[in-house]
């Protein structure tokens, strides 16, 4: 019911625009992310999830992440990065991609929702950048939760990013390795009316749409 009532009122705080599409869709996704994060959330992993999203700088969260794949297999998704200023309040969201590609014998769907707790400034710094890929950086330690997957509490407790999946289909699980995470400027340009890059977003704060409040408020709600 709580689900309902909030995308209820998401789309009522929705406002149509003459800026069509690329706005909409931004919108949508930033919708997408606040029901994901209510729905990743709940159950054991996602009170652990919530134990380490009061600890952290910052958060990404990719609602949909696509994985299909017959002989040739790819994977991706839309992402968006909020971080935490020094009074704990939530910036709005600066938008990503989040891709990558593989080869072998596979055969299956699986679209997953993925969150990123990002525990250190270093984290956020690897991804702030235009483009990162998972697994090129020695220095950074990334952990995954969640039963059934690579990663322990203990491993969790001493890492730079945390990464939180909740999916279904044939694959067993999704992996950041190899993944390539890349800012989405478009987005950014069209959600906010200016050209800000995701570092003024989400570190300066100076990005500010009234339909990113839901998911700023979800994160409080669940990180205080």
């Amino acid at each position: 019911m709580k689900r309902v009532l909030l995308a209820t009122a998401m789309a009522a705080m929705t406002v149509l625009s003459p800026v069509a599409a690329f706005a909409d869709s931004s919108q949508h996704l930033v919708d997408s992310a606040t029901l994901s994060l209510e729905d990743m959330m709940g159950g054991t992993e996602g009170t652990q999830a919530q134990d380490f999203l009061r600890k952290a700088r910052a958060v990404v969260v990719c609602p949909n992440v696509f994985r299909a794949g017959f002989i040739i297999g790819g994977e991706g998704g839309g992402c968006v990065m909020l971080a935490r200023d020094a009074s704990g309040g939530w910036s709005d969201p600066a938008f990503y991609n989040m891709g990558s590609g593989s080869f072998g014998f596979q055969a299956g769907v699986q679209s997953a929702e993925v969150m990123m707790i990002i525990m250190t400034q270093g984290g956020l710094n690897a991804l702030l950048n235009s483009q990162f890929k998972f697994g090129a950086d020695a220095g950074l330690t990334v952990a995954t939760l969640g039963a059934g997957v690579n990663g322990s509490m203990s491993t969790a407790l001493n890492a730079d990013i945390i990464s939180f999946s909740k999916s279904e289909g044939l694959y067993g699980g999704v992996s950041l390795q190899g993944s390539v995470f890349s800012s989405d400027t478009g987005a950014d340009a069209n959600y906010y009316g200016t050209a800000y890059d995701a570092r003024q977003i989400v570190v300066d704060m100076q990005g500010a749409n009234p339909g990113a409040s839901p998911l700023r408020e979800t994160l409080t709600r669940f990180g205080a």
